[in-house]
């Protein structure tokens, strides 16, 4: 093995056939390398090179997007169109109508309840003003009263003082004259 340039060539016959030599070496080595080019070029396109699958991918995103959810929104659109169609002809009038019918109602209950307020309102006033009114006057009263009374006082206060005494005398009298006993029953 350490004889050098017999093996080479050896190798290089067997791997292209065999034959002259040289000629052969050169165009196997070449085609080989041909070869090897082309193969790494399909393993790089394969591997390496994403632009074939991001181009199918994006004819497929647009695709979907376009197509499909065109026909998706087209259809909302349409479902919107019909419901707002069918809103304006027939459920507002409805609405409308009930609205109508029963706000007169409403407005008569609201009105006649107004007008009872209004009642139970005046009522209250005038009683309040009945009941203020007799307050006054019953203090008018009380005072007129108090005004007699005290009037009458002195009058009263000279009664009693008059009873008080003609009682204070009386006992006076009523003890003198059981003393007047008790001497008569002592004396015995």
């Amino acid at each position: 093995m350490s004889g050098g340039g017999t093996e080479a060539p050896v190798g290089r016959e067997t791997l292209t056939g065999g034959g002259s030599g040289k000629k052969r070496d050169s165009l196997g080595t070449a085609g080989s390398a041909h070869l090897i080019i082309k193969d790494l070029g399909e393993i790089h396109s394969r591997l390496l090179d994403h632009r074939p699958v991001i181009q199918g991918e994006t004819r497929y995103f647009v695709k979907e997007f376009e197509e499909k959810r065109n026909l998706r929104e087209l259809r909302v659109l349409e479902n919107l169109k019909n419901m707002i169609h069918e809103t304006k002809e027939h459920t507002l009038p409805k609405c409308r109508e009930t609205m109508k019918d029963n706000l007169e109602e409403v407005l008569q209950r609201l009105q006649a309840a107004n007008q009872a307020v209004c009642r139970l309102q005046q009522r209250e006033q005038e009683r309040k003003k009945m009941y203020h009114d007799h307050l006054i006057s019953s203090e008018k009263q009380h005072l007129l009263q108090w005004e007699d009374f005290m009037k009458e006082q002195p009058y009263r206060q000279t009664q009693v003082d008059e009873e008080h005494r003609r009682a204070m005398e009386r006992l006076k009298e009523q003890y003198a004259e059981m003393e007047k006993d008790l001497t008569k029953f002592s004396t015995f």
